[in-house]
């Protein structure tokens, strides 16, 4: 069975983050979830985080200062950011994927996510062909 991937969720609004967290784990992913930007960054410091997928508005620590900094500590690590405002995302943001609340539909997340993950990852083909040659050339 492979591993788990542990997504990182943050959202003030409990309701909504609780929504994402049942829909998450159902998928087979493995949820942490913070309502405020700096526990988030505290949590995501200490490392295992796959993916973080965070509100845009919150107060202290907004998601687009939250990516920023998840950023500079891991850059490979991708990001989602959802607002229920559209027009602030005319700022520039580090997140890869920029998704407006309830303008899409749960798929299109998970499927962003998906993505996201398996480009981290990389291609899984590759990896194992050169596994197998490096094998064969020992041999």
């Amino acid at each position: 069975m492979k591993p788990k991937r542990t997504i990182l969720c943050v959202d003030d609004n409990e309701q909504s983050l609780s929504i994402r967290k049942v829909m998450l784990e159902t998928r087979g992913y493995r949820v942490i979830t913070c309502t405020g930007g700096e526990q988030a960054l505290e949590i995501f410091k200490k490392g295992g985080i796959d993916l973080v997928l965070t509100d845009l508005i919150m107060p202290g620590l907004d998601g687009t200062k939250l990516v920023e900094q998840v950023k500079s500590i891991s850059p490979q690590t991708p990001a989602i950011l959802l607002s229920g405002k559209v027009k602030i995302y005319d700022r520039d943001t580090h997140a890869d994927v920029f998704l407006p609340k309830g303008m899409y539909a749960p798929v299109e997340l998970l499927e962003r996510i998906r993505l996201l993950l398996i480009r981290k990852r990389g291609p899984k083909r590759a990896q194992s062909r050169n596994r197998s040659a490096a094998q064969t050339s020992a041999a």
